[in-house]
C-alpha cells in the first residue's frame, strides 16, 4: 500500500469525507436507475442488482460516521487516538460484504434448482442489459477512483468500501451475463444469470473474509507485519548513543501506528543525556512512519 503517512489528520479526513460523498450520490442515481431499468425491462436480476446496491449506502454512512470520529485528536478518554473507530468500522463493512455475499449465494443456488426442475425464467428487454452494462463501467470507475484514494491515505474503511463498489461491479458482470443469455440464448440459456451470480458471491466472500480478518486482528492488537518491524528497528538503531534495543511491541490503530521499545544506552551518561537519545529516537520513527505514529521509549543502562 503506497501510503502518505505525512498528509495530516485534517486533510485526511476531507479527502475520505469528499471520496465518500461522490460514492454515496453515486449509488443514490443507480441504484434507482437500476430499479426502473429492471422494472421496465422486465427483469429481476437488474432488480436484484438494484436492490444490492442500496448495500453501498450502508457502508458508505459508516465511512462517513467512523472516519470523522477517528480523525479526532487524543483526549483524556482516549489518550491513543480514536484510530480504532476506523478498524471498527472495516470490521463492519467486511461483515456486511459477508451477508451479502452469503445472500446472493442462497439466491443464485435456489434459482439454479428452479431452473434444473423446469421453471423457465422471463426474457428481458434490452434497456436491461444496457443498464447492467452501464453499472458495471460506473461502479469499476468508482472503485478505482476509492481504491486509489484509500491507499494514498491508508484508510482500511475507504479501501474497504472501493471493494464493495467493485463488488457490486462484479454483480453486474452476472447480471449482463445472465440478461444476455436469456435474450439471445433462449429459456435454456437463462441458466446462465444463477451459475454467474454463484461465481461473483464466492469472490465477495474472498474479500469479505479478508477484510473482516484484518480488521479483528487490529482490534485484538495484532503485531505489525514483520517486515515493518524489522524497518522500525532499524530505524531505531540508527540513532546516535543507542546500542541495543529489545522488547520492541507494535500495534495499530487506524491508520496509526503504536510501538513500545527499551534501548540501551551508556551507563556512565547523565538522565539529561539519556533523555535526549530517547527523544530523538522518537523523531526518527515518526519522521520514517509518519507524524501521528505513538512513540514509547524506555531507557535502560548497557551493562557490561
Amino acid at each position: 500500500m503506497n501510503t502518505d503517512r505525512h498528509i495530516s489528520p485534517a486533510e485526511r479526513h476531507r479527502i475520505a469525507r469528499h471520496v465518500t460523498w461522490v460514492g454515496f450520490l453515486v449509488n443514490l442515481v443507480l441504484s434507482l436507475a437500476k430499479i426502473a431499468a429492471g422494472a421496465l425491462g422486465r427483469s429481476g436480476a437488474m432488480i436484484a442488482d438494484g436492490i444490492h446496491s442500496f448495500s453501498d449506502f450502508v457502508t458508505d454512512a459508516v465511512v462517513l460516521v467512523f472516519i470523522r470520529i477517528s480523525s479526532k485528536a487524543r483526549d483524556d478518554d482516549h489518550p491513543y487516538g480514536h484510530g480504532k473507530f476506523e478498524t471498527f468500522a472495516t470490521m463492519l463493512i467486511g461483515a456486511t460484504l459477508l451477508a451479502v455475499g452469503a445472500g446472493l449465494i442462497w439466491s443464485a443456488a435456489a434459482k439454479i434448482i428452479a431452473v434444473r426442475q423446469g421453471e423457465v425464467l422471463p426474457r428481458p428487454r434490452y434497456l436491461a442489459l444496457a443498464a447492467a452494462a452501464v453499472s458495471i463501467l460506473v461502479k469499476e470507475a468508482l472503485y478505482r477512483y476509492t481504491a486509489a484514494a484509500g491507499r494514498r491515505i491508508g484508510s482500511g474503511p475507504l479501501t474497504a468500501n472501493a471493494w464493495h463498489h467493485r463488488s457490486d461491479a462484479l454483480s453486474s458482470v452476472g447480471t449482463l451475463l445472465g440478461i444476455a443469455g436469456a435474450i439471445f440464448l433462449g429459456p435454456r440459456g437463462r441458466i446462465l444469470d444463477p451459475l454467474a451470480s454463484l461465481a461473483v458471491s464466492l469472490f465477495i466472500l474472498g474479500v469479505a473474509w479478508r477484510l473482516t480478518a484484518s480488521s479483528v486482528g487490529d482490534l485484538l492488537d495484532k503485531a505489525l507485519p514483520r517486515q515493518t518491524e524489522q524497518e522500525i528497528s532499524e530505524c531505531i538503531a540508527s540513532v546516535a548513543g543507542v546500542r541495543s534495543l529489545h522488547n520492541l511491541r507494535t500495534r495499530r490503530s487506524g491508520n496509526d501506528y503504536l510501538i513500545e521499545v527499551h534501548i540501551r544506552v551508556d551507563r556512565t551518561i547523565t538522565v539529561v543525556a539519556s533523555h535526549d537519545i530517547a527523544s530523538r529516537v522518537e523523531r526518527a520513527v515518526r519522521q520514517r512512519f509518519g507524524d501521528n505514529t505513538l512513540v514509547t521509549v524506555h531507557v535502560e543502562p548497557d551493562r557490561p
